[in-house]
């Protein structure tokens, strides 16, 4: 069994979401699944992408679609995926589209390379890598490159990276190469030429008999201007053929270079000027001259003026010719356009004539008005000469200020060259421009520009740009760095020139990709040098064609974008794998700490994260340096003393280390990438320390560097993945690395030495540390000390160190041996956590002292055990696994075979119960103190938080407090199970045995594996709970999965029955003791309306309620017997033909509601249709608890009780309907509701004769769904009815119809005895057939119901009352009339259950209005808001004066209820397959595209369900509940029916 699952990751794709700045990294062998966000499920979605399909090659910009998975084949589109399994390292680009949008989002994902390493070719991990830098030329002849680089090996480094090794420019700087292709003949001794194969067989040398990797630079930017090839293709840089817009800068960088000429010859003497610049008042010279006789010189404003003489003239004579504008070019639009001369020659810009005859119109065809017209231009040319001018001044002034800073940091600071005098080899600046020609004045300079042969050599040299756009090459036009001396410049090189596309350039494009492959074929990995100068698209093409040869390519890179957004630009498009970081940037301890922390691994105590789980953005991996090659020494800006501790933080790092060769000498100067020319010395174990040109472990810090490369590298290949970073105090840092399998520590103690400890005070006292755990062993502990060697002399021809200090070191050695700790105590903290105190005795500045620690024998073994009892959930808990040789019974048996006993009913108790419920059982759900309390008392109140906590390790959230502090989260979770008994305590048994374990490990890491067990035991709940539903939800979308769960939410046994009892001779009815009495009674699931409001006591049942629900959470999950049992229960209530509203068990039922009957009819008939012989709960017993409409209740059993079959009790509700329902409430008044008028009390249902609709009511209540009684005495609205809905509410006409169908059907099927109703009308027995009903009810119904398009429609009785058509009334025959004609969600309703009353056409156009004014984003508006009375906004608690609103007035006349939402889409569905496949394939995926907005919802729940309301638009109302049973199941319906 494999330890590790297959690693798959979730990238959800928004629309409109461009992530090229955000960076995803993944290793290979991982799986991408790209799934669809809220916002695009239904739509057609294309996701492409330029990851090579299996056996082809990777092609940029070849994109090939990817096919979509959908594991359900059906329903909703929540785990439809399409996936890519990364095996090859790269940078790769996928975009997504829908519809007509090619590309409404995308991004990019970065794979890392695998580096092998040895003659087994053994895989290094990335965080494994120590690196050391070698400059190239300093390694002398190829022959003794073994000797110099056997130090990287002695000093414990895996991979070298070489500085370029080809041929160097005149400069010697290692990165201006003269030649790409060929090797720096400066390796091969006399009598040899040594090549590139060499190289490569060196390099294959180190990798398999020193287990080294090599890299090298490659340098794209620029090539030194000395290349012979630069001269035969001057259009491979920037020259002033190719690019003209440099034209101005080159002038002034001539007028430069002659007044540097000038200086040098003493010309400006007379100005104040030397050639040695001393004091601010040769600078103001500077400016004095620049001013008053350079600038002034080459009028460079003239490149970007107009000519006003030739353009005024031009323009007169198109107007005298009678020239119109064309208005294709100008578009009507006045404005004077300038074109800017392609050339750049002065007075070379150009008026666009139809902007200037669109802009200055003579007032006739005279001469005077031509005049006036051209006067008018020549003034406005005149204006824009003189902005050009002032721009140019402004220009001048940025370049005067760039030139005297140059001049002060070259000649005057004390950091910088000091070059000395001004001369023609050491100019006042450097150059911008190549000049190979001969001396000349500045006006003969200047003639050179026209001159194409002489002009395209001219080129501009490289150099950076401070604080310059990264993304922006400053060399191309639109850029004004040269002309403004901003370029920070390298006189050796020649910036290059590639254009967009290879077509741009042959030459370069060909002559640098052979150098990638040449460089590819022999290193494992490159460093891309000058990266945020070189083109992006240029160093795309030489990646991919170097990957081509070596397709694990390792890419690093040093970026300089100031801009964390921007590095993810490069390494997203280049697919660098590690950016290069430096401890130097740090200036204090503190910020060296901080950048360990920054730069990799988790938090110690880190959550175990599932192997499918999303897609993070994550920072890019780090190469984390002491120091780089190209910058200060340490030694020269701190001391030499913290050499050594410095080295060992960035070791900790958990991330690559490294460094560049010399720091580990001690070199005390940088070593020059241009000017350095000795070479490093060889390796020599019996070197002497005296001996310039030798090294070995006594020389400086090496032998430190040796243990702390193997304890690196050690590290992150035993998987020490988790960080800690304490500050002890202001210079020692303590850096733990743990290993979350074994947890075993590694703890690093460094002590720095910013400053000398020979100049400067450090405090003489450590404070002591407390480190949990037993320390097992000194892993190193060493100093830097002084020895007598001499002193430090540069030596003329090897780069040599400071032979006056080097390290002292121990490694592997006790405690007790230590000569850095003076005393080592065990302290206890608590029953489960050791910690040893650690007094320092001799941590001096330059210290380091590395523990390894493990946990404590007894917690050890305990965590071993518990990983072992896990992996029963994950074979990844193997690993640190123990065998229990003490297992409890209990732990013996698998939790999934101890769950496998509990019922659907059990679950409920496991995973959920809101504070409500809890109480009602005498408990209550978990509190933190000072924090809030869970949403339930079972499990998913936890899962729940820690969803939110675990992905981010948010270790400092108060619920991982509360577990560290002590063990009351734990005790709650076990003894709440265990204290029930019977399975369930079987349950919370298992638990409490694994929190045996889990209390008595440290308290750091309860967060954990509490966590681990709870997942692995929610799991199984999860697996065991959907297997015991129907295979609808068992094979179905995690979204069918999360919506089921509402059943076990919302069903469930409270401590007292809830329904009242069913008849005793009614099979397969549950049945408990009574915990006070110790009788046996019933104990039938109940449905809860809603959570947390109404979860429990008399408010948990509501008739209404209960059926709209019952179909989607019990009928379609599978929870047949217990919804039998639930509909038998009500219909032994039936009282005066109707089912309770709140249903108070029985006993206190309120018969207010007119269509609670409706609904449990709908019920009924679901039930038979769904449930495999369901017809026969028609035959089921039913006692009525009420014999006659007044009896008191009777319960089963009792002298007064009597049983009759279910379809007695059908029958009868439905001839009392049709009879006529006329009665008033018991106990009528303020004690069964305070708010209600007297005549509200009155309740009546009756049948309409003529047109078989169902009614009743009246102004005073409200017997439907919408049933708010106003409750303000300020706003006067108290005890009237918000919407009283009398009359025939539409929903229940549909229902009543499809009761009555379905009652016709049933009866010439023999499976209902009744075909007609006996009644009294006027004094006489009538007989009513239910074929008569129905037919009735469709004939009458869109007469009565459909508002026409026809104004004159003669069914219309109110057509003064109508103001929107096309649409179905809300009620017919209201006592307010108005009332039938406003737009409501209600008529979906009927569409759903009788389909057959409605015209197809008229139907989808009815919803189509309903869609357009009703939908939104989760639930439907109960009002149209073109409505007088609409307000969207639910507040309960407002009392005002406003009439509509004053204490949730408008409940149902607005806000957008949840439920209402699954009938429409269902009433969708429904007609869109009569209309055709095209509409039905439409109506899906708008169906799924709103569905998914609640998928987004539940998932993010914390109470795990959809809510009953929300206002306008989908904002949160706080007065709902937060889950409904409702809204679940009509949601779940609409997946069913799909």
């Amino acid at each position: 069994m494999s330890l590790q699952a297959k690693q798959v990751r979730v990238l959800v794709l928004r629309d409109m979401e461009q992530l090229g700045r955000t960076l995803f990294r993944l290793d290979q062998g991982f799986e991408l699944q790209f799934r669809l966000g809220p916002t695009l499920q239904g739509k057609h979605v294309r996701v492409q992408t330029n990851y090579p399909a299996p056996g082809e090659h990777f092609e940029r910009h070849t994109f090939r679609a990817l096919d979509w998975h959908n594991p359900t084949g059906r329903e909703d589109d929540s785990d439809k995926f399409c996936s890519l399994d990364l095996q090859i390292a790269g940078s790769y680009q996928y975009n997504f589209g829908h519809g007509h949008e090619e590309k409404s989002g995308g991004g990019y994902v970065v794979v890392d390379p695998v580096l092998l390493a040895g003659a087994d070719n053994h895989h290094v991990h990335l965080d494994c890598i120590t690196i050391q830098t070698y400059l190239s030329k300093c390694l002398g002849h190829l022959d003794d490159w073994p000797d110099r680089l056997r130090v990287a090996k002695e000093s414990g480094y895996n991979m070298i990276h070489f500085t370029p090794l080809q041929t160097l420019g005149k400069s010697r700087s290692c990165y201006s190469l003269a030649d790409q292709l060929s090797l720096n003949p400066e390796f091969s001794p006399p009598g040899k030429n040594y090549t590139w194969t060499d190289v490569g067989e060196l390099v294959q040398k180190l990798k398999k008999e020193w287990n080294m990797i090599c890299i090298t630079d490659v340098v794209y930017n620029h090539t030194a201007t000395n290349s012979p090839w630069i001269k035969e293709h001057p259009e491979c840089g920037y020259n002033l053929v190719n690019s003209p817009h440099l034209r101005p800068a080159w002038v002034l960088d001539r007028a430069i270079w002659h007044m540097t000429c000038n200086m040098a010859d003493a010309k400006y003497a007379a100005n104040g000027l030397p050639a040695q610049v001393q004091n601010e008042g040769h600078l103001n010279a500077i400016r004095d001259v620049l001013w008053g006789q350079v600038f002034p010189k080459i009028k460079l404003w003239e490149f970007f003026q107009v000519r006003i003489e030739s353009a005024v003239e031009e323009f007169r004579d198109l107007l005298a010719d009678g020239e119109k504008p064309d208005q294709k070019k100008t578009g009507g639009k006045q404005g004077l356009k300038i074109i800017q001369d392609p050339k750049f020659r002065r007075f070379g810009n150009e008026v666009d004539m139809d902007s200037a005859l669109e802009t200055f119109v003579p007032h006739s065809h005279s001469t005077q008005a031509i005049l006036e017209a051209c006067n008018r231009l020549w003034g406005r040319l005149e204006g824009i000469n003189k902005e050009q001018y002032q721009q140019m001044i402004h220009h001048q002034e940025k370049a005067a200020n760039c030139i005297v800073g140059n001049v002060v940091y070259e000649r005057l600071t004390d950091h910088g060259p000091k070059l000395g005098p001004v001369t023609r080899k050491d100019p006042i600046v450097p150059r911008y421009f190549t000049f190979p020609f001969e001396e000349t004045s500045l006006e003969d300079d200047l003639k050179m520009t026209d001159q194409p042969d002489k002009a395209c050599h001219f080129l501009a040299h490289n150099g950076w740009v401070m604080g310059d756009d990264p993304l922006r090459n400053f060399a191309e036009p639109g850029s004004n760095v040269y002309i403004r001396r901003e370029l920070i410049c390298w006189g050796d090189s020649v910036k290059l020139r590639y254009g967009d596309k290879p077509d741009d350039c042959p030459y370069l494009w060909t002559h640098m990709q052979k150098y990638t492959e040449i460089t590819a074929k022999h290193f494992a990995g490159v460093r891309l040098d000058n990266c945020h100068s070189t083109p992006l698209h240029v160093a795309e093409h030489m990646l991919s064609a170097a990957r081509a040869v070596r397709p694990n390519l390792y890419v690093i890179a040093e970026l300089f974008t100031g801009s964390e957004l921007i590095d993810n630009v490069f390494v997203n498009r280049l697919g660098i794998t590690s950016l290069v970081r430096e401890a130097m940037s740090a200036g204090d301890s503190h910020e060296e700490g901080r950048l360990v922390y920054r730069y990799g691994g988790e938090p110690v105590g880190a959550f175990v994260q599932p192997s499918l789980r999303p897609l993070v953005p994550s920072i890019a991996h780090a190469m984390f340096l002491d120091v780089t090659h190209d910058n200060e020494c340490p030694i020269q800006l701190r001391s030499a003393y913290d050499s050594l501790p410095s080295s060992a933080i960035v070791s900790m790092a958990c991330c690559c280390s490294g460094s560049t060769r010399g720091y580990d000498e001690m070199v005390p100067h940088q070593i020059s990438v241009v000017k350095e020319e000795r070479f490093y010395p060889k390796w020599n174990p019996d070197a002497k320390a005296s001996s310039p040109g030798e090294v070995n472990l006594k020389t400086g810090i090496i032998a430190g560097k040796l243990a702390l490369n193997k304890m690196h590298q050690d590290l992150a290949s035993k998987g020490f993945n988790q960080v800690y970073v304490d500050q002890v105090d202001e210079d020692v840092v303590a850096v733990t690395r743990h290993c979350p399998s074994t947890h075993q520590s590694v703890v690093a103690v460094c002590r720095t030495a910013f400053h000398n400890p020979k100049h400067h005070q450090y405090r003489k006292e450590v404070p002591p540390m407390f480190i949990p755990g037993k320390i097992d062993e000194v892993v190193l502990e060493a100093r830097v000390i002084d020895r007598q060697a001499g002193t430090y002399k540069k030596c003329e021809k090897y780069i040599n160190g400071m032979p006056e200090y080097t390290v002292e070191i121990k490694e592997h050695i006790q405690l007790k041996d230590s000569g850095v700790v003076k005393h080592a105590g065990v302290t206890s903290k608590g029953s489960s956590e050791f910690v040893q105190e650690i007094v320092f005795e001799r941590l001096t500045p330059g210290s380091v002292i590395a523990f390894r620690v493990s946990l404590d024998p007894r917690a050890q073994e305990l965590v071993g055990v518990i990983r072992h009892h896990l992996i029963q959930f994950s074979p990844k808990y193997k690993l640190g696994s123990l065998p229990d040789q003490h297992t409890p019974t209990i732990l013996e048996t698998p939790l999934a075979q101890i769950m496998s006993k509990l019922t659907l009913a059990d679950m409920n108790m496991l995973l959920f119960r809101c504070d409500s419920e809890e109480q009602e059982e005498g408990g209550g759900c978990y509190n933190i103190p000072s924090w809030t309390s869970f949403k339930y008392g079972g499990m998913q109140g936890l899962m729940s938080v820690m969803a939110d906590i675990r992905p981010k390790n948010d270790l400092g959230h108060p619920v991982c407090d509360n577990l560290r502090q002590g063990d009351w989260m734990i005790d709650y979770v076990s003894n709440r199970l265990v204290s029930r008994g019977g399975a369930l305590g079987e349950v919370g048994k298992w638990l409490e045995g694994m929190f045996h374990y889990l209390k008595h490990i440290p308290r750091y890491l309860i967060p954990c594996y509490f966590d681990a067990i709870l997942v692995g035991a929610y799991t199984t709940a999860l697996d065991i709970t959907f297997n015991k539903m129907s295979s609808f939800v068992q094979n179905g979308s995690t979204f069918v999965k999360l919506l089921a769960l509402g059943s076990v939410q919302m069903c469930g046994v409270g401590s007292f029955p809830a329904l009242p009892p069913l008849s005793l001779a009614l099979p397969d009815v549950p049945y408990r003791l009574d915990k006070d009495t110790g009788k046996k009674e019933q104990c039938c699931v109940s449905l809860a309306a809603g959570l947390p409001h109404f979860s429990s006591g008399i408010f948990r049942c509501w008739g209404r309620d209960t059926f709209i629900a019952l179909r989607g959470l019990m009928l379609v999950t599978g929870r047949h017997l217990e919804a039998r049992n639930i509909i038998l229960a009500f219909a032994g209530t039936l009282r005066h033909g109707l089912i309770p509203n709140l249903l108070g068990e029985g006993i206190s039922a309120r018969y207010n509601c007119r269509d609670a009957v409706w609904w449990w009819l709908q019920c009924i008939q679901d039930y038979c249709t769904l449930v495999p012989e369901g017809t026969a709960v028609l035959h089921c017993p039913v006692v009525r608890m009420y014999p006659h409409d007044d009896s008191e209740p009777h319960a089963p059993g009792t002298p007064f009780s009597f049983t009759q079959p279910l379809c007695d009790v059908i029958h009868e509700a439905m001839t009392r309907h049709m009879q006529g329902i006329d009665f008033r409430e018991r106990n009528a008044g303020a004690n069964i509701d305070m708010h209600m008028k007297d005549e509200g009390f009155n309740v009546v249902a009756k049948v309409n004769r003529y047109t078989g609709f169902v009614y009743g009511g009246n102004r005073f209540n409200c017997g439907t769904w919408m049933d708010k009684m106003g409750e303000s005495d300020k706003a006067r609205n108290k005890g009237m009815p918000a919407t009283p809905r009398d009359g025939s509410a539409v929903e229940m006409v549909g229902l009543c119809k499809s009761a009555v169908r379905w009652l016709v059907e049933l009866h010439k099927k023999g499976l209902f005895p009744h075909s007609s109703m006996k009644i009294q009308r006027d004094g006489k027995e009538l007989k009513v057939s239910y074929e008569d009903w129905n037919h009735k009810i469709q004939v009458n119904f869109e007469k009565n119901f459909y508002v026409s398009h026809d104004e004159k429609d003669p069914d219309e009785k109110h057509p003064d009352l109508v103001h929107k058509r096309g649409i179905y009334k809300d009620s017919h025959g209201a006592s307010s009339p108005w009332c039938d004609y406003q737009l409501r969600p209600n008529f979906c309703i009927a569409m759903v259950v009788a389909p057959e009353l409605f015209t197809v056409e008229r139907a989808w156009k009815a919803l189509e209005v309903t869609e357009k004014k009703l939908l939104g984003p989760l639930g439907m508006k109960t009002l149209d808001p073109d409505d007088m009375v609409y307000c969207g906004v639910y507040d309960n608690a407002l009392d005002n004066d406003n009439y509509n609103v004053a204490r949730g007035f408008n409940y149902h006349q607005g806000p957008e209820w949840l439920w209402p939402i699954g009938y429409f889409l269902r009433a969708k569905l429904y007609f869109a397959k009569k209309l055709g496949k095209e509409t039905y394939d439409q109506t899906v995926y708008l169906v799924k595209s709103i569905l998914s907005q609640h998928y987004v919802h539940l998932e993010r729940s914390s109470w795990k369900g959809l809510p009953e309301l929300t206002n306008e638009n989908g904002q949160n109302c706080p007065f709902s509940c937060e889950s409904q049973a409702w809204s679940i199941s009509t949601v779940l319906e609409v997946l069913h029916d799909m």
